[in-house]
């Protein structure tokens, strides 16, 4: 069921490509906050009337308190979209063609006709689009910024890119070459059919050193062991593997969240990992004190990952100082990194097991100033 309801535009507090935000003042004369997507459409104006889907907001849903426009109530739409012939929301009310990096009229598609491995770049697959600012920061850090980092999006989650504020602000900063969009996602500097695709795309079109692959905002979680989205990861892990890359799991991990499926390594982790991924990967691990490491090495042994994956330690803290450096907003479920530090160590050893692999490849990054190292503890 959906709620709808009808509205007229106040005021555009915000907007970039494919992406406004803006006030609408509902029949009931009650201002609230609603998000546009032109890429679906056109672009909204003052005083235009629109209908509006109210559902998550009414059920109290973490979207952020925001409606989302349907449609404006005077049609006026504007095919914006590239002559492809993939449709994406396929089926559905807004399906919408676009122009697919394997289409036969993509400038890119003699590449893509070609490309079947990721020639061993690492790979960082993320559960949470709240680790993609923290890992692509810390990544650009130690490579003083010459390392080319690319962000392959599925639609695990939220469909449109442009729904990221974190994205288009590491974009604007430059410490993102480009984005790619899988499956049903759109917006992307490229899109892709499928993750394996889009993968392939972002090394040989991108020519990323380095890629980091997450949903975008809006994970789904039932309690249940695999009633969550962030079982992806396990897939992502796989799909890396099977295209020659570096596969490093970023693990979610707090010792902050209310939650005890959440505590210490999410229950989302351990399950994407133990019973997801099936082959190796490098599951990088934060320097943590001596009861939380004990705590997480126990839930690590508990569920198998210990014989399954190759463990890596590193000092997740460079990831503090890479955010200063860029003036990066780091936040989790509303936290920051000082009300939830674990997390984040997390995202900054993924980050630096990425940046040790790059340096392993060779690339030249002249007179690098970074001194961080990382060490294995555990390979099998």
């Amino acid at each position: 069921m959906i709620d709808w309801e009808r509205g007229t535009v106040v005021s555009i507090i915000q907007e970039r490509e494919g992406y406004q935000e803006i006030v609408v003042s509902l029949e009931n004369g009650e201002l609230e906050r609603a998000v546009h997507y032109p890429n679906i459409g056109r672009r909204l104006h003052r005083g235009e009337q629109v209908y509006l889907n109210t559902t998550a907001v009414r059920l109290g849903l973490g979207t952020g308190g925001y409606h989302f426009v349907a449609a404006p109530e005077k049609k006026g739409f504007i095919d914006q979209s590239p002559k492809g012939h993939i449709m994406k929301l396929r089926y559905t009310p807004y399906q919408m063609r676009i122009l697919a990096v394997e289409e036969e009229a993509h400038p890119a598609h003699e590449i893509m006709k070609e490309a079947s491995t990721l020639e061993g770049i690492p790979v960082v697959a993320a559960e949470l689009h709240s680790m993609v600012s923290a890992i692509t920061a810390t990544i650009a850090y130690l490579s003083n910024g010459k390392a080319k980092i690319a962000y392959v999006m599925t639609d695990g989650a939220a469909l449109p890119l442009a729904l990221s504020h974190a994205v288009a602000d590491l974009k604007e900063k430059g410490l993102l070459t480009g984005t790619v969009t899988v499956g049903h996602a759109f917006g992307g500097d490229l899109e892709a059919v499928n993750l394996y695709s889009g993968l392939l795309a972002a090394r040989h079109i991108l020519k990323a050193d380095v890629i980091v692959a997450a949903m975008g905002p809006g994970v789904v979680g039932t309690g249940t062991r695999f009633g969550h989205s962030g079982v992806e990861q396990g897939q992502v892990l796989n799909a890396i593997h099977s295209l020659g890359g570096r596969p490093i799991a970023c693990l979610r991990m707090s010792f902050a969240d209310s939650r005890e499926r959440h505590w210490g390594v999410s229950h989302h982790s351990l399950t994407a990992l133990s019973r997801v991924a099936l082959k190796p990967a490098w599951v990088a691990l934060p320097l943590l004190d001596e009861n939380k490491a004990g705590y997480v090495e126990k839930q690590l042994r508990e569920s198998g990952i210990t014989r399954g994956h190759r463990l890596v330690t590193a000092d997740g803290s460079v990831v503090k100082r890479a955010a200063e450096r860029y003036n990066v907003s780091l936040k989790t479920m509303g936290r920051p990194p000082e009300k939830d530090p674990e997390f984040f160590l997390s995202c900054g050893a993924a980050g630096l097991v990425a940046w040790g692999f790059c340096k392993r490849r060779a690339f030249n990054f002249a007179k690098s100033h970074v001194r961080d190292s990382w060490t294995n503890i555990s390979v099998m």
